[in-house]
């Protein structure tokens, strides 16, 4: 499972629902939902 850094939380956590998505200048980031708080989180370079 992917993990990421959640800003409120301040802790890495696992990602909920990730998505692979592609940035404006071509790398990779994953993008999903905290599994604590809900929140919105992001890890460029991640992968699913």
């Amino acid at each position: 499972m992917a993990e990421a850094y959640c800003v409120k939380c301040k802790a890495k956590r696992q990602v909920k629902d990730p998505q692979q998505v592609t940035l404006k200048n071509g790398k990779p980031a994953l993008t999903g939902i905290c599994p604590e708080c809900g929140r919105k989180v992001f890890k460029i370079g991640g992968k699913v």
